[in-house]
């Protein structure tokens, strides 16, 4: 009899993977905030990159960092949906643009040579990537940040663009406890500035799994003339 145990699997599991990613996304975004704009945007700060982007990235850097490539065994965590517009200063979307995300695994650990890599979760992706369309829409799945020595739980988050330095920021969750403590968000002065960085994290409804959505739009300090 073949030994199957360590074949790849069917064509069908990534296919069904996309699918379920898909319809997820729109799960996620009816339960999400949706923004509302005024005339005039408030820029997003800018945060510290950190000393954990990762030095080699991983082999997948597609948007679903729960499973790495075919692999069939999810990492550890609450999953998330990560989910947003990038928008100019007049709330126009931004197309194009590649946004990207990495984080620590539920064990506080990043894909990073410098980071503890016997506790790592080796089915976490750790990184991912997301090209914008006509709508500015970006969606990662992920799960939701832990907190690790020193920091408060968050997600770093950049915005490349043809022909503009990289810019990166960090997403916070809204009412955890170690927000107030974090000497890397409480370095932003302005309270409203802030707070644009902190949002909830929001489980959706009939979810099997107990997943959660988070919405986080990025406002780039400039417009279309520019």
């Amino acid at each position: 009899m073949t030994d199957t145990s360590h074949s790849q699997p069917p064509a069908s599991v990534t296919i069904s993977r996309r699918r379920i990613l898909t319809q997820a996304m729109f799960g996620a975004f009816m339960c999400a905030s949706v923004a509302t704009f005024a005339d005039d945007l408030m820029k997003t700060p800018a945060q510290t990159e950190g000393p954990f982007y990762p030095d080699k990235l991983p082999l997948d850097t597609d948007n679903d960092l729960l499973v790495i490539n075919d692999g069939i065994t999810p990492a550890v965590g609450s999953v998330t949906y990560l989910s947003g517009r990038v928008l100019d200063l007049h709330g126009s979307p931004i197309r194009d643009a590649t946004v990207e995300i990495w984080q620590a695994d539920n064990n506080g650990v990043y894909i990073h040579t410098g980071s503890i890599r016997a506790k790592r979760d080796a089915n976490f992706q750790g990184f991912g990537r997301f090209s914008t369309g006509s709508t500015g829409e970006y969606l990662f799945r992920t799960i939701k940040p832990v907190a690790y020595s020193g920091r408060t739980p968050h997600i770093h988050v950049a915005v490349k663009l043809r022909g503009r330095q990289k810019w990166t920021t960090e997403c916070y969750i809204k009412g955890d406890p170690g927000n107030d403590k974090d000497g890397v968000l409480r370095s932003i002065q302005n309270p409203k500035e802030r707070a644009a960085l902190i949002v909830p994290f929001i489980p959706i409804k009939d979810s099997k799994v107990g997943a959660l959505a988070a919405r986080f739009d990025i406002v780039m300090g400039f417009t279309p003339t520019e």
